[in-house]
């Protein structure tokens, strides 16, 4: 190794005496840890308080770390400060050195054999049972706070299996005290492994509470311990084998200070690290509908509707690789601690890499899992994906040594391993077999909390009883083990539904939806409230709700929308169930399909509803109507619906079962909103999952004269977090001029506050804006509707039957409405609001609540993230292209973007309504820095770029002295109109092209030099040979901007690779090769970039 050259490990540089205290999030510290693991490579050194540390995070480097020959397990840091509950336990024992840990070893040992785990079987049935029935009966409408009550399954499970005691945790609203106080000691010592061990000598409230939990726990398993030898048992469990086991080699037995301290670790160990699995399993399940599907038809074709037996497990593959997958995304404990081996290693100094990096005397290494479950070297380019394919037994056995390793590494692995995969494939397929399971909130991405494990946090799901079954028949199966009979759902469904119907015999009708942005929810929740105009009372639900559980009999409609070829978030599971049904499976069912889409995704447009809409007829469902779409891109959606609903689905559901009334929807007769004045305090409520984050900084990154571009710093809340390709979900208010004209228009004052009610025959469920509370005029108005939504033709319709004063204007609006070219000439081409309609004709005698009926919630909207976490995880930046146009109605007002104005205002401190959505369509940037990048992009479409080379900067700089390979390139073409005016972020960008970051190309299409007019696209078709050079090398494309210039760009691409395929082949067939390329034409062109997008090679992000 001597002859090996040493290249330092790089790190952050830190300050005096704290050292790298600051680069640590105390909260969330392995949050921090894989940023500087992205930031700095696979090897770095982090020092507190003097005392220095290495992270490694890849197989090469793990695979030297594991080897016990070399390495033995460190007890330090937080597991140090558990050695104040545990001393030498099982778990945080000095081995070698502390010889309780092989005697303890050796003595447990037999307990956690195959025939002893075997044994506990119908004890951890019993266990999950209860969970089971706990869902049962709280039914489909209640969320489930999954870590809590994974976490009750598990600790009961371990106490009864390995202990003989029940704590009986489904049997009350609180956890067990244990859990209280390990979590609060497993906290505490975290945070305590992070400071000088000065201050935790301190009195502090954190400490106090810290010694309060150790003796908590250690009494309990005192009396524990002390109940079993006054009540001899002869059980073969955990307990027995601690006070009664025996060492093989030298016949002593545990001493009784050791059996505590044993007890307590596999009290800890043996259900925190399992609860938290089964919440990643459960939470990747959820957001990956076809693992879903495999695994519970997995447990459907092995185990059926009967009693699942131990025999049954080994059986289970596919939800045996989803654990291990699980688990390799998301290990429980995080991190393996190794230092050189105190009696084995010799080295001097000793090394990593071989020989490469030199460790400091003693210098402990981390292992940190989930970076090294992600090396790209063992797990492909896909690494970051949930896929349990990866994991099934002869992907797993060909894993490279120590590429895997939640359960720790060698002798001081799990010990309890058996006993956690039995409890977990048993708990997982019992729920499958029962439930079906939904996200509570469909938006939900991952979010960790962090003791000395993780877990999810705020994670919920709802379950709903599958087959029909209600929680009576359930118990009884569960506990005689007969297989339960299948229930009608139609009988179950429609009993509970007559027995809610609302007065007046009106008939049940069930709406599912499928919506990401909101748009699809709103169109159900509008053809909700005109059911009662027909005589139906409407249920509104997602479509994943739906699952194995459509309604049969009355009328059921399905709206749906495509996202980049794929169901939205909360229809995926719907979609997958349908995708794979059988037969005649769906017959009974009364169905209409109402699709959305967007015309730039020309490959996928409307392919889920379409796909809905011949799914459910082919497998025997009753088609009450053609289908219905709208593209989304156009401005008046909300008139093709409704003229979708009112010309084909009304009449359908009218003929088929009959109707109460004539419909008359578009009056709003029914539907309009009944207010009261007052002038109480304002209360606001937002109904939307989103978190409160506030402005940094508002930056105007353009010249006065030209239309303005800014950057918007955002701090994020404490457990948000973002990868560059993610979009920031922001929730705006409308401007306050918009505001101003309507409550002008409706005469109302400035202190005006209002309390809108329903009447009783429209649909029930949420409602878009605050009901049967008073609040205030101008934040109604603000911040719960859209006012600049283009009318509909519907509405054009009741405010011309609100126009009965004036017979000229209420001619002139039916005609607007009923003429296809006249409204598209007034109301689409100009973005006639309702608003601006009103103040048109001032003659419509409009009714406030009408009004507010007949406007759409606020939307969220998504703006492409142009940072990087690695400059600083805590906040985020937007760059935002500020709308403010000529109106085209006529009004002397611009027409102003609401999202981008309320944006552009914002100064700091000032709060605002955000979440994190992430990219699923491969637009983020490579992990590595070996992958060539071509970058195109054009206006506020270099946002997102200018966080991927944010990030990439940042691995170059902070590797500078470490890297032994040349980055791979990286090209920014970057199109604007003139230099010095609208070219955003150009100082920036300049910086970073003179360090060797990235090569900045732009392109001015109004240059202020005289010089030649250039797009981006001229720029790329100029650079062929070196586009073409890069593409070969392995480069990925990709594109941000209009959709105009996506085209453009593409179509640039295209002439290339034609080109070069025609070039190929004319010198091919000079040379009579044998292997002649083949003419190019259009459809192998296509084929040729559906790969591209298929492999991650060309990625576009591009917007209206």
């Amino acid at each position: 190794m001597s002859s090996v050259k040493h290249v330092p490990i790089p790190g952050p540089k830190g300050v005096p005496f704290l050292g790298n205290v600051y680069d640590i999030d105390q909260e969330m510290p392995i949050r921090s840890f894989e940023l500087l693991a992205d930031q700095y490579g696979p090897i770095y050194r982090l020092t507190t308080f003097g005392v220095s540390r290495v992270v490694i995070s890849t197989q090469e480097l793990v695979d030297e770390a594991c080897n016990e020959e070399r390495f033995a397990k460190s007890v330090d840091g937080g597991l140090g400060q558990l050695r104040h509950l545990l001393h030498d336990g099982l778990f945080t024992a000095r081995y070698p050195g502390e010889e309780n840990w092989a005697l303890a070893h050796r003595v447990l040992i037999p307990a956690f054999g195959p025939l002893s785990i075997r044994a506990m079987f119908d004890e951890m049935q019993d266990i999950a049972n209860q969970l089971v029935m706990k869902w049962a009966r709280q039914g489909p409408e209640t969320p489930i706070v999954v870590t809590e009550d994974f976490t009750r399954l598990t600790l009961d499970s371990i106490a009864l299996c390995a202990m003989g005691t029940r704590f009986n945790s489904f049997y009350h609203d609180s956890m067990h005290p244990f859990v209280e106080a390990m979590v609060g000691g497993l906290q505490v010592a975290s945070y305590r492994a992070q400071r000088p061990s000065l201050l935790n000598q301190l009195p502090t409230s954190d400490n106090n509470s810290f010694w309060n939990d150790i003796s908590y726990m250690r009494n309990l398993a005192k009396e524990l311990t002390e109940d079993r030898r006054k009540h001899p048992s002869d059980k073969k469990d955990l307990l027995n084998a601690l006070i009664l086991g025996r060492d093989p080699q030298s016949g002593k037995g545990l001493s009784d200070e050791s059996i505590i301290d044993n007890m307590i670790t596999f009290l800890i160990a043996g259900h925190e690290t399992t609860s938290g699995m089964l919440s990643f399993v459960f939470y990747y399940l959820l957001k990956n509908a076809p693992a879903y599907k495999k695994a519970q038809e997995e447990v459907d074709r092995v185990i059926g509707r009967r009693k699942i037996t131990v025999d049954d497990l080994p059986k289970l593959p596919y939800i045996n690789a989803v654990m291990r997958e699980a688990l390799r995304l998301n290990p429980p404990a995080s991190a393996i601690r190794v230092h050189a081996h105190p009696t084995k290693n010799k080295e001097d100094p000793v090394t990593l890499g071989n020989g490469k990096y030199v460790l400091n005397k003693d210098e402990p290494i981390t292992v940190l899992l989930p970076k090294l479950h992600r090396d790209p070297k063992v797990y492909g380019a896909d690494a970051e994906e949930f896929k349990p394919e990866r994991m099934l037994d002869e992907n797993f056995n060909n894993l490279p040594r120590n590429a895997w390793k939640p359960f720790g590494n060698g002798m001081r692995g799990c010990i309890g391993r058996p006993f956690a995969w039995q409890e977990g494939l048993l708990a997982i397929a019992l729920l499958l077999q029962n439930f079906n399971f939904q996200l509570d909130d469909p938006s939900y991405d991952l979010r960790i909390k962090q003791t000395l494990t993780i877990k999810p946090q705020d994670f919920k799901m709802r379950a709903t009883l599958r087959h029909g079954l209600d929680p009576i028949t359930l118990e009884s199966a569960l506990n005689s083990g007969s297989v339960p009979p299948e229930s009608s759902k139609v009988a179950s469904r429609e009993r509970k539904k007559e027995a809610a119907l609302p007065e007046g015999d009106m008939k049940p009708m069930h709406i599912f939806f499928g919506s990401n942005t909101g748009t699809c929810e709103a169109l159900a929740r509008r053809l909700a409230d005109d059911a009662a105009a027909w005589g139906f009372s409407a249920k509104v639900n997602s479509l994943d709700s739906a699952t194995e559980n459509v309604p049969k009999g009355a009328p059921v409609v399905f709206i749906a929308a495509s996202y980049e070829g794929q169901p939205a978030d909360n229809a995926a599971h719907f979609f997958e169930w349908l995708s794979g049904a059988k037969d005649n499976e769906l017959e009974g069912i009364n169905y209409a399909v109402f699709g959305c889409g967007h015309h730039d995704w020309t490959a996928t447009f409307y392919r889920i509803p379409k796909a809905i809409n011949e799914l459910v007829g082919e497998h025997g469902g009753n088609r009450l109507c053609d289908i219905g779409l709208v593209d989304t891109a156009v401005a008046d959606m909300f008139t093709d619906f409704d003229n979708w609903s009112e010309s084909t689905l009304w009449p359908a559901i009218s003929a088929k079962f009959g109707s109460k009334g004539q419909g008359q929807a578009g009056k709003k007769a029914s539907g309009g909103l009944q207010v009261e004045f007052s002038s109480e305090k304002r209360v606001t409520t937002l109904g939307l999952q989103l978190q409160e984050g506030y402005v940094i900084e508002n930056q105007l990154l353009t010249a006065p004269d030209v239309s303005a571009k800014r950057l918007v710093r955002i701090k994020l809340p404490s457990d948000m977090t973002y990868q560059c390709g993610d979009y920031l979900a922001v929730l705006p208010v409308n401007p306050t001029s918009i505001v101003r004209r309507a409550m002008r228009r409706f005469k109302l004052p400035w202190d005006a506050f209002l309390t809108v009610r329903k009447p009783s025959q429209t649909q029930s469920g949420p409602s878009a804006i605050p009901i049967d509370t008073p609040i205030s005029a101008f934040a109604l108005l603000s911040s719960y509707v859209e006012l600049s939504q283009p009318a509909s033709k519907r509405d054009l319709i009741a405010l011309a039957d609100a126009a009965v004063a004036d017979e000229e204007s209420q001619a002139e609006l039916r005609y607007m409405a009923n003429s296809p070219s006249r409204f598209n000439e007034e109301v689409v081409t100009k973005r006639l609001s309702l608003l601006d309609i009103l103040d048109r004709y001032p003659s419509i005698s409009l009714p406030l609540g009408d009004y507010l009926a007949m406007l759409p919630p606020m939307r969220v909207r998504q703006y492409s993230i142009s940072s990087s976490p690695l400059t600083d995880p805590t906040e985020c930046s937007i760059t935002v292209s500020v709308l403010n146009a000529p109106s085209l109605s006529g009004t002397d007002e611009p027409y102003m973007g609401v999202a981008s104005t309320y944006l552009s205002i914002l100064q700091p401190d000032e709060r605002v309504h955000i979440a994190v959505r992430p990219s699923h369509s491969g637009f983020k940037p490579p992990s590595d820095l070996n992958t060539p990048m071509i970058m195109a992009c054009a206006g506020s479409g270099l946002g997102p770029f200018r966080g991927f080379v944010m990030d990439r900067a940042e691995k170059i700089l902070s590797r500078s002295d470490s890297i032994t390979e040349k980055p791979a390139p990286a090209i920014l073409y970057v199109g604007c109109r003139t230099k010095g005016k609208d070219d955003i972020h150009a100082e920036e960008l300049a910086e970073w092209s003179r360090k060797g970051i990235v090569d900045v190309r732009w392109a001015y299409s109004r240059p202020a030099d005289g010089s030649v007019a250039q797009h981006i696209q001229d720029r790329i078709t100029s650079d062929r040979d070196e586009v073409v050079s890069l593409f070969e090398q392995g480069a990925r494309i990709y594109v941000c901007g209009s959709a105009e210039l996506g085209k453009a760009v593409r179509q640039a691409f295209n002439n290339i690779y034609v080109d070069v395929m025609k070039e190929r082949r004319r010198v091919a067939l000079e040379a009579k090769q044998e292997d002649v390329p083949p003419e190019v034409n259009d459809e192998e062109v296509e084929k040729f970039f559906d790969h591209l997008k298929a492999s991650m090679r060309y990625a576009t992000d591009v917007f209206t």
